[in-house]
């Protein structure tokens, strides 16, 4: 008993230094401004090798009551709803009401192991992702008030993430399989149990756990984002079959095949509105130093292969990986680059929103922000504007505010989606929120002009 107290002590010891020393100590910094990793060709230098890996993590502290997000000049944002438990995801009905996912990750066994495991476990709790899951979807309904009522809608389900509605029948992304749920209009309960449309890859490690689905524009396929099973196959390539990949799924049969992969953490997914192209955001590798490796948004060819784990942005070789120079050559670059380590998960495409002129027409990003850059990246929203089926210019904010003075989080954003009034909803885990973002009424002319 007293060896495994001794052992216990040394290594919270060994863990509390480590995050002393990365904290306070000899941390890497960005030697590049952030908006380098932005655009269709971004800056890409060397690796940075550091010997203990970049953490800056963002204390996850919380809204202070009456306080929200910065909107852009012309935007205004209001608490559609409150009170959530780590709200990740949002799906629109036809209706009008929202479905949001309020999810976590499921007991993994197998992921984060030893030292560094612990470290990472530790890292995540104090960036507000440590807590259990709720594995329930809520139905937010406006009734005209500008603030939803919330109706438990689906309940006992596993880590859910993404939702998609074909007809009637409403498919529901677990962690670990696509379920198929029956819906009714107007509905705000489902009490019948969900049919397994087909199994997802999953298990004991399941690092990225977020499964997120779309239905193609004819409901005949659903496409799922399956993100890989380590930062750069470190734990075996045999664990990373089907994985890092984009799924394309027969909903009548369950069967499956790998549509495209290369792509390290895909969540996000949209239908170009102009092309009807599959576009997705994706979250790259880690530990290359805060100038590297930008996460990206990218259309998705079938068959494609983008990169991982043998290389990056194209045809970048990462040296930690064993070489692999036939899958290196057929590495597609990125369509756009969304910054170094900015967590980009929300995706959704303008479909008629009902916001300023110069957000229309472009892609809306939910970007959940950085645990290992200095300084800090992401913790907003942002627009990408389009033309002719691709990325046209510089990204624009759209909320900010996130972070405060002292760098605490005080609300992270996630899926973004566009509502049946044309407004943006963005899912905030830790502020426990789904803000609305709209135009801002325009001001009333002086009383005495």
């Amino acid at each position: 008993m007293k060896k495994l107290i001794g052992f216990l002590v040394l290594a919270l010891v060994v863990v509390v230094v480590a995050i002393g020393a990365a904290l306070f100590f000899g941390v890497e910094s960005a030697k590049l401004p952030e908006t380098a990793s932005f655009g269709p060709s971004p800056t890409l230098p060397e690796p940075t090798k550091a010997p203990i890996p970049t953490v800056n993590i963002a204390h996850a502290k919380g809204w202070p009551a009456g306080a929200k997000p910065t909107p852009a000049s012309g935007l205004a944002v209001n608490a559609f709803a409150s009170g959530l438990e780590h709200p990740r995801w949002l799906h629109v009905l036809p209706n009008g009401d929202v479905l949001v996912a309020e999810s976590n990750g499921p007991p993994r066994p197998e992921d984060a192991k030893g030292v560094k495991g612990f470290v990472y476990k530790q890292a995540q709790k104090w960036a507000g992702a440590g807590v259990p899951s709720a594995n329930r979807i809520t139905l937010l309904r406006d009734n005209g008030s500008g603030v939803a009522t919330k109706h438990m809608f689906l309940e006992g389900l596993n880590s859910p993430f993404g939702m998609a509605l074909v007809g009637n029948d409403l498919y529901v992304a677990n962690t670990d399989a696509i379920l198929r749920f029956p819906y009714s209009k107007g509905a705000t309960r489902i009490s019948a149990p969900g049919v397994k449309v087909a199994d997802l890859p999953a298990g004991p490690l399941n690092h990225h756990w977020t499964k997120n689905i779309i239905a193609s524009r004819d409901g005949a396929r659903l496409y799922a984002t399956v993100g890989s099973n380590s930062n750069v196959g470190e734990n075996g390539l045999d664990k990373e079959e089907n994985r890092a990949a984009i799924l394309e799924v027969d909903p009548a049969t369950g069967k499956w095949r790998v549509f495209a992969s290369g792509l390290r953490n895909p969540n996000g997914m949209g239908f170009d509105p102009e092309t009807g192209m599959l576009w997705t955001v994706v979250n790259e590798r880690d530990e290359l130093g805060s100038d590297l490796v930008p996460d990206y948004l990218t259309s998705v060819q079938d068959g494609g292969f983008y990169g991982w784990p043998f290389s990056y942005y194209g045809k970048h070789v990462d040296a930690r990986v064993p070489a692999n120079a036939e899958m290196v050559a057929k590495a597609i670059v990125p369509d756009y680059a969304l910054g170094n380590h900015t967590a980009s998960l929300g995706l959704t495409f303008d479909t008629g929103s009902t916001l300023p002129q110069q957000y229309r027409g472009g892609a809306f990003i939910g970007q959940h922000g950085s645990w290992n850059r200095k300084p800090r990246s992401g913790y907003k929203v942002i627009f990408v504007p389009f033309g002719g089926g691709r990325p046209s210019g510089q990204p624009v904010d759209v909320l900010t505010g996130f972070l405060d003075g002292n760098g605490e989080a005080l609300g992270r954003p996630v899926g973004v989606a566009i509502d049946k009034q044309g407004a943006l909803l963005v899912a905030d885990d830790v502020g426990n929120t789904i803000w609305r973002v709209t135009a801002a009424e325009p001001r009333a002319a002086s009383a005495d002009r």
